[in-house]
């Protein structure tokens, strides 16, 4: 094969960087040095199981295993309970050094960025879907099986089948109340919850400038909503600026080549992109705001790993100041960190959200599966700037998720319907 034909898309080169390899293309089956394994309450105990049947004494690096007991805790019954013991017991044995109990931890894919344990370049795996959230950063970051974190923890490498990818070109700039948020559900809406199965999203274009890290995360997030393998948008200005004091490690950017072979090209224009939201029970079934309709809702949830950050707290404060939420409606808000708890606080966002009638809970991932401290009963209907709204995800069968934004999330809790902020908000 020629040089002019042995072009690489980002994921591409970052994979072939940590495989040692000068050129990989779509297909070719790799093993990857790993930058971080990453676990959860729920996931890290069948991972600890298969670590104890490898016969390995110790893990590859207790440096680069993170830890996060983040989906039922704090526990919620006694099996919870048990796993979290399981899991911390693992982690003093073999001195994990990030390690996150109560009090420390956050949502895992908040907490690691703001930890700077995700640096620009790594290859990170995780048992958890959404560990593809790290993208934003310029990361190959992706989600994996208990048993690959398991030979992760041990060897420090894994495989992969390098994935082709599909280029979003991003132009133009956010109208208002239009965010991340509303640009992934319009992309996945577009190309549908298989569009990108098993490839990488490369977010490029201007438009990438005219979104913040925090827009960033939420849509790298979500890519695993879409099928695809990683989502992962190139290093800026605003990147480097995110990571100043988080991380003493050097970051390694890679840029895709100029010929960079594709197997899909998007153009999205972001100022025509409206509020959006997804009905149930699929992230591909969307509608913009002025489509809705008269939906009455029961419980709105604003948080997660996907809308749990400081901005998104402020965009639902910034509604909620002053009004109340609507009688029989109830409104969860949670955090994603430790931090952004304590800088909601110092900021007044928490009055905002008590005054109005809010519970604002430790960060936990429980509403968002249907874990706890937010379950939907039969009939009920809840909007949430959650990630996934399938049959039962928050709760009863015979529930429903709508997914939207922190802006549309709010302006519903105070009308008890599916509302736009423009309605709310003078």
């Amino acid at each position: 094969m020629s040089d002019v034909k042995k072009t690489m898309t980002m994921t591409q080169k970052i994979l072939a960087y940590h495989a040692g390899l000068k050129y990989v293309k779509p297909g070719q089956l790799i093993i990857a040095n790993l930058d971080l394994v990453l676990g959860n309450d729920v996931t890290t105990p069948v991972a600890v199981k298969a670590f104890n049947n490898m016969n390995v004494s110790d893990v590859f690096d207790k440096d680069k295993i993170a830890i996060v007991p983040d989906h039922f805790t704090p526990n919620k019954d006694i099996k919870s309970a048990e796993h979290c013991k399981f899991v911390r017991e693992f982690a003093c044995e073999k001195q994990i050094t990030n390690y996150f109990e109560i009090g420390e931890m956050g949502i895992e894919h908040a907490l690691i960025p703001e930890k700077g344990l995700a640096v620009p370049g790594d290859v990170i795996i995780g048992a958890d879907s959404h560990t593809c959230t790290y993208g934003a950063l310029g990361v190959f970051s992706t989600g994996v099986g208990s048993t690959d974190m398991a030979v992760g923890m041990a060897t420090g490498k894994a495989w992969f089948k390098v994935p082709e990818a599909i280029k979003f070109v991003l132009k133009g700039k956010l109208s208002r109340w239009v965010s991340g948020k509303d640009v992934i559900l319009h992309i996945i809406g577009l190309i549908g919850v298989d569009g990108a199965l098993y490839k990488s999203m490369e977010f490029t274009g201007e438009g990438v400038k005219e979104l913040s890290m925090d827009d960033r995360f939420t849509m790298a997030n979500m890519a695993i909503e879409a099928g695809a393998k990683n989502g992962i948008f190139p290093v800026d200005e605003k990147t480097l600026e995110y990571m100043k004091g988080r991380s003493k490690r050097e970051l390694k950017v890679f840029e895709a080549d100029e010929k960079a072979k594709y197997s899909e090209v998007y153009e999205i224009d972001l100022s025509l992109i409206k509020p959006t939201v997804a009905f149930p029970h699929i992230p591909e079934n969307t509608k913009t705001i002025d489509e809705v309709g008269e939906i009455k809702i029961h419980q709105v949830v604003i948080g997660s790993c996907t809308n749990g950050r400081i901005s998104d707290l402020r965009i639902a404060a910034s509604i909620l100041k002053n009004k109340k939420v609507k009688k029989g409606i109830r409104l969860i808000i949670f955090p994603g960190t430790q931090n952004i708890y304590l800088q909601a606080i110092e900021e007044g966002l928490v009055k905002v959200f008590i005054e109005a009638g809010a519970v604002f809970s430790t960060p936990t991932c429980g509403p968002c599966l249907g874990g706890h401290m937010g379950i939907l009963a039969a009939g009920e209907r809840a909007v949430a700037t959650t990630n996934r709204n399938f049959v039962g995800r928050m709760g009863h069968p015979e529930s429903e998720v709508y997914l939207a934004s922190p802006a549309i999330a709010a302006a519903s809790a105070i009308l008890g319907r599916i509302a736009s902020p423009e309605e709310v908000v003078l």
